[in-house]
């Protein structure tokens, strides 16, 4: 078994690294908030007090932080000679998990490469849910060969393993799909409203629409109607799963990408739109899925 360092344990990080446990592998955690140490304790870890404790003495390293200045900070802020690449062997590989930036995946596998450090960028598909039962989709940038190193451990922690090319492109494909996701939950939420406020019942409504050429993930997996499937943020007052701001955060990613990419997204842009209005109105806490609310003008504290 492997000593895995492992940095951020947020929602979908937490539940990862107590994955890691569970298969066998020693786990040295470390995050800034003390609640997640417990939880992450009570799941077989081994709290670190700060983040070269962590990684001390670890050949593989995994973070999971919310944005690019995170891991910048992490990897190469001022402390980086004490806690960043130049503290781990050379030969040692970092995945990063986050969903960032493109050029902070780069700047930071830059920076790791050049001290011999392996590095790639590996944002996940899948949800807390995923993330809980082992099934995540990890979406890779960087060298093949460090691909095929990474691959035992991720599978701790994903069922669908790609690799999607070279440093960044990770992080590329990511902003496609998560603005895809984006685009067809909003859909599904404004259908599903349209169809409730003249009489038809959601979940009759779902099943139809799912059988029918309308059928989507967001319909199908994760339906953002209240009470039409169990174990989903939308029949949980839209706790837990991925928070709007955080969809918003991964929208502006991928319209920064368009631009550098001279790419048209109307439909992109307008999703973005969409869940800025619902994370202004108070709802950026809550699941994305709460979007359905946005429709029937319908608010709650954030």
């Amino acid at each position: 078994m492997t000593r895995i360092g492992f940095i951020g344990l947020g929602n979908m990080g937490g539940p990862m690294a107590a994955n890691l446990a569970r298969a066998g592998h020693t786990v040295q955690v470390f995050d800034l908030v003390s609640e997640s140490l417990t939880r992450a304790i009570e799941a077989g870890c081994i709290a670190a007090g700060d983040a070269r404790e962590a990684v001390s003495g670890c050949e593989l390293v995994i973070s999971m932080l919310p944005a690019g200045e995170h891991v910048r900070s992490l990897w190469l802020g001022e402390s980086a000679g004490e806690r960043g690449v130049a503290a781990l062997p050379l030969g040692a590989l970092v995945i990063d998990c986050s969903t960032i930036d493109v050029a902070s995946a780069r700047q930071v596998g830059a920076a790791a490469q050049a001290r011999g450090i392996r590095f790639l960028d590996a944002p996940v598909s899948g949800g807390v849910a995923g993330a809980a039962a082992g099934t995540l989709t990890f979406i890779v940038g960087g060298e093949q060969a460090d691909f095929e190193a990474a691959k035992p451990v991720l599978a701790c922690m994903g069922q669908n393993l790609f690799h999607a090319g070279a440093l960044g492109a990770g992080q590329i494909a990511k902003m496609c799909n998560n603005m895809l996701l984006a685009i067809h939950m909003a859909g599904t939420a404004e259908a599903l409203a349209l169809g409730v406020k003249e009489g038809p019942d959601p979940g009759v409504l779902s099943t139809i629409m799912g059988k029918s050429s309308g059928n989507n993930w967001s319909l199908e997996r994760y339906n953002p109607w209240p009470g039409v499937m169990e174990n989903v943020p939308a029949s949980r007052n839209y706790q837990g799963g991925f928070m709007t701001r955080l969809m918003v955060k991964d929208l502006g990613l991928a319209m920064a990408l368009a631009e550098h990419a001279h790419s048209a997204v109307p439909m992109g842009a307008l999703a973005r739109n969409l869940f800025n209005l619902h994370a202004t109105k108070g709802q950026g806490a809550r699941d994305f899925s709460s979007i359905a609310e946005l429709y029937l003008d319908k608010t709650a504290p954030d």
